[in-house]
Order: structure tokens, then C-alpha cells, then sequence
């Protein structure tokens, strides 16, 4: 069952979207936001944190020492305003 997405978020979407050069062809967005990687919000809402289940290679994820954070402008906002 596909994520509900209000207009208002939807919108957002769309302009980030028009942005990125997404290697995944927006297969989250595509499948309503079930074919999601895992994300942890961290830092007062400011970083999103790929947890060690995403092994996969993501052009957007980035390591700092031992942990890796997201880049993507669409999984930082999926995360951070529609909790997913």
C-alpha cells in the first residue's frame, strides 16, 4: 500500500525532484515510497543516517568515519516531513 502524500508535501516533492540526477530513476517516489531505504534522523532533525542494513551503493550516501549519512535532497525530505 502506497504512503498517502497531502498535496502541500507533494508539491515539494515534485520541484526537489526536478533537481536531482537520481542513479535509482526515483524508484522510491515511483512506488509511493515503499521501495524505500532505511533512514535514521539524527542531530535535531538535521541529518539523515543510513543505517548498516543499505549496503547497496548509493550515489548519495556519504561515510564519516564508521557511519554513513544521506545526501539525497528527496530521502532527507521524505524523512523529515513525512516520517518514513
Amino acid at each position: 500500500m502506497a504512503t498517502q502524500i497531502s498535496d502541500k508535501h507533494l508539491k515539494e516533492i515534485e520541484k526537489i525532484i526536478v533537481d536531482i540526477d537520481c542513479p535509482a530513476n526515483f524508484a522510491c517516489y515511483k512506488s509511493g515510497f515503499e521501495d524505500l531505504c532505511k533512514a535514521k534522523i539524527i542531530k535535531g532533525r538535521t541529518l539523515v543516517e543510513c543505517p548498516e542494513e543499505n549496503k547497496p551503493y548509493c550515489g548519495f550516501r556519504i561515510s564519516v568515519g564508521y557511519r554513513y549519512f544521506c545526501k539525497c535532497p528527496l530521502r532527507i525530505y521524505v524523512a523529515m516531513n513525512l516520517n518514513i
